[in-house]
């Protein structure tokens, strides 16, 4: 068995992050990465971008890391392994081939999987899903021969993968649960606003959609719906969320709940075990909550927080994250935590008949107000002012009225962060 000083559970961009902050700082170290997929780091950003999807951009564009880079830096690169069971006592990984590797510092940057649709005929040739790079492979194969294609659920993947298929000619269908897109997450105004652009753009959209059965003889031909509608598609796009299997570690004594526990510095319950990326529940000292995020830009970031700390430092996590897109004439950003939960207020900045639309998320804080999220509707320019606030930990409570105006930048609100609580 082969022991390493840091060993790293997943190659994604918090993994390969960790890895590159690691080597640079302990050019001796042995460090060795385990991946489930067989390949090296790729952006999974540029997996829903039309670009890619259509050719227009070469493939090999979605290389951010090789095995040569693993090679010329001396990590090794143990892919198309899965880690099947962990001892932290003994400090030993299982993989799932039957071997096993041993550690000093262990990362887990797992990454999440994607939720399984659970219908009647949903194995079926022509049902995808995007999370892999394999996967992205199978549906740009699909996309040059299929006509019709029924994309399932809302959200960032929903979204994205409607303006492909119909950018790449296919006539497109998209179900929603909810009486409209995004819904609980976005107000139905900003709901609206997406709908309008992906009907202007051809795709047609279902409410209160559910469908109980794919039909086909082997091969995807159509879905039927729970009011009886047979729709007719050769092509099915799942994105109905995430999970996480981590059963594994759960019954090895690692704390996990949604994903795996951790504190600050992303340090999990075990000795000498860390975590990061989409999988970690982490304690977010910004937003004051325990939260986990799932994109690539809080996922490189810790990676190199978890970088550190796995070497000694002790520096805690903080970051305000981000997600943005656009398609169909839209932009839609995510900043902070968009959640409208009890103790929270939102207030709307633009308007939806000006097509420029933002919502800020305030939470109350006792004797102070503080912005926590924003989600943008074609507003993606108050992007980092926004984050900033957040950030600082601005007190708002005597701002609202500005933070509603159009006429004031956010800019000029921000001002020097908080000194951290005693």
């Amino acid at each position: 068995m082969t022991t390493y000083r840091y060993l790293i559970v997943g190659g994604g961009v918090a993994g390969a992050t960790a890895a590159e902050t690691i080597r640079a700082k302990e050019p001796s170290a042995s460090i060795a990465v385990v991946n489930n997929e067989p390949y090296a780091l790729y952006s999974r950003v540029m997996l829903s971008k039309p670009e890619f999807f259509l050719g227009k951009i070469p493939f090999d564009k979605v290389w951010l890391k090789g095995t040569t880079w693993y090679r010329d830096h001396r990590v090794d690169f143990l892919g198309g392994k899965k880690a099947a069971g962990l001892d932290p006592s003994r400090k030993i990984l299982l993989l799932d081939d039957g071997s096993t590797v041993g550690y000093e510092k262990l990362l887990l940057a797992t990454g999440v999987c994607v939720r399984r649709w659970d219908v009647a005929g949903a194995d079926k040739k022509g049902v995808h899903y995007l999370r892999t790079l394999d996967d992205g492979k199978s549906i740009m194969g699909a996309i040059t021969t299929a006509k019709r294609a029924v994309v399932i659920g809302g959200g960032f993947i929903g979204f994205e993968m409607a303006a492909i298929l119909r950018t790449a000619g296919l006539e497109t269908s998209l179900l929603l649960r909810e009486s409209y897109f995004w819904e609980p997450t976005l107000d139905e105004a900003s709901g609206r606003m997406i709908e309008k652009a992906l009907t202007a753009g051809g795709v047609k959209i279902f409410r209160r959609a559910e469908a109980v059965e794919v039909i086909g003889d082997g091969s995807v031909e159509g879905v039927v719906l729970k009011d009886g509608t047979n729709m007719e598609c050769d092509i099915i796009i799942c994105g109905i969320g995430t999970s996480c299997a981590l059963e594994w570690l759960q019954e090895n004594g690692i704390r996990v709940n949604h994903g795996i526990v951790a504190n600050e510095y992303l340090e999990t319950s075990a000795h000498d075990v860390w975590t990061a990326g989409d999988v970690a529940e982490f304690n977010d000292l910004i937003l004051d909550e325990t939260t986990q995020i799932g994109n690539w830009v809080n996922a490189r970031e810790q990676g190199r927080i978890a970088g550190l700390n796995m070497m000694g430092a002790h520096q805690p996590f903080r970051f305000v994250s981000f997600y943005t897109t656009q398609g169909m004439g839209v932009t839609i950003a995510f900043v902070g935590d968009v959640r409208v939960l009890p103790g929270r207020e939102v207030i709307p900045r633009g308007s939806p008949e000006s097509n420029s639309y933002g919502r800020l998320i305030v939470l109350n804080k006792g004797a102070r107000k503080e912005v926590e999220g924003a989600t943008l509707i074609n507003r993606t320019m108050e992007l980092t002012a926004i984050a900033r606030l957040i950030e600082s930990n601005v007190d708002v409570s005597d701002k609202l009225g500005a933070l509603a105006d159009t006429n004031v930048n956010l800019k000029s609100l921000i001002q020097s962060p908080a000194p951290p609580a005693s």
